[in-house]
């Protein structure tokens, strides 16, 4: 059995305190924002963006920015960073419907390959960043070219619609109705399906990461990996762990997005990279690794959710969207160094 160090491990709980009080208020503040944009937001679109259908809406929207924001929140707790789950989530997709819609399979089939699909890139991530030592910035940014790379191969650069196959292709109704329902049933007050999927994920990496043994390490090794490794914790087996749950929440928010929307194209994800990197350190998780919680990503989504919708609502242009994806993760990194930087000094 494991003995671990404790030194380590009283500093970790010192640091396990003094990190709830710091992400309780950082949340909170976040959530105040989330308000006042909202207020700001109902006066400018006449109350627009108060009506119950806009609101569900945009709680289906943040939903896969806040499940693939839950797989970040593990890597960068561990003290990496994954440049390839927007890649990821595009071969997920495409895997699922090349398999299905050109290949035949039986749908339940054509998933299973795709959360295979995703863990191997998972472990292949893994691997180049502990085994052969290469910084996950470079591993996974080469990852995810790599990863664009197979997809574009098993499409052919083709957008896939299961309720439109192509010439001499046949989808049975059953299966894609089936598929469809993952992510269109009909809940109480039309609640979205994909919104109750991120609740429940949320609740597992809540669990995961705050009241098990398997996120007290995740932290203590992303917060200290020098004393990490002084106190015996299997280091190597718990990024393999953070890669792999990425992987597999990439593949989970692209099944339920192309059930919803009903088709996919080879570069759907790509757009998901820096509004989910900006939800997770806007929530208060630290580039440098130790710190993070779902509590704070799911803020993090919901303000960006909020403004993006809101946006939307005055007609503002594409342009408008994208330059606020890139003002609010600078802003993000920015507001983190500084968080460091006040830590350090304490």
């Amino acid at each position: 059995m494991t003995t671990e160090n404790p030194a380590v491990a009283a500093r970790t709980s010192g640091d396990r305190m003094r990190d709830a009080g710091s992400s309780l208020l950082r949340v909170g503040g976040v959530f105040i924002v989330v308000l006042l944009v909202i207020a700001v937001f109902a006066l400018l679109t006449g109350g627009k963006s108060l009506i119950p259908a806009n609101l569900l809406g945009m709680l289906r929207a943040m939903s896969s920015v806040a499940i693939l924001g839950m797989g970040l929140l593990l890597v960068i707790v561990v003290g990496e960073i994954d440049l390839s789950f927007g890649y990821l989530y595009g071969l997920s997709a495409s895997t699922i419907a090349v398999s299905w819609i050109m290949w035949g399979w039986p749908i339940w089939a054509a998933i299973i390959l795709a959360f295979a699909v995703a863990i191997f890139w998972g472990c292949f991530n893994a691997f180049f960043t502990t085994v052969v030592k290469i910084p996950s910035f470079i591993a996974t940014l080469g990852s995810g070219t790599l990863i664009f790379g197979f997809t574009l191969l098993i499409t052919n650069t083709s957008t896939f619609n299961p309720a439109y196959p192509p010439a001499g292709k046949v989808v049975n109704p059953d299966e894609l109705k089936l598929f469809t329902s993952l992510a269109n049933q009909q809940l109480p007050f039309n609640f979205p399906m994909q919104g109750l999927w991120m609740i429940g994920i949320a609740i597992v990496v809540w669990f995961l990461l705050s009241r098990s043994l398997f996120g007290f390490r995740l932290k203590a090794i992303g917060g200290n990996p020098e004393a990490a490794r002084l106190a015996r914790l299997p280091v190597r087996k718990y990024k393999f762990a953070a890669f792999i749950a990425m992987g597999l929440l990439a593949c989970t928010a692209a099944m339920l997005d192309f059930a919803f929307i009903g088709s996919t194209q080879p570069n759907a994800g790509i757009s998901f990279v820096f509004p989910t990197f900006a939800a997770v350190i806007i929530g208060g998780a630290s580039l440098a690794g130790g710190r993070g919680s779902v509590a704070g990503t799911l803020t993090g989504a919901l303000l960006l959710a909020v403004l993006v919708n809101g946006l939307a609502l005055l007609a503002s242009g594409p342009f408008a969207t994208q330059m606020l994806f890139g003002t609010v993760t600078i802003g993000a990194v920015v507001l983190d160094r500084y968080t460091q930087r006040k830590r350090g000094m304490l």
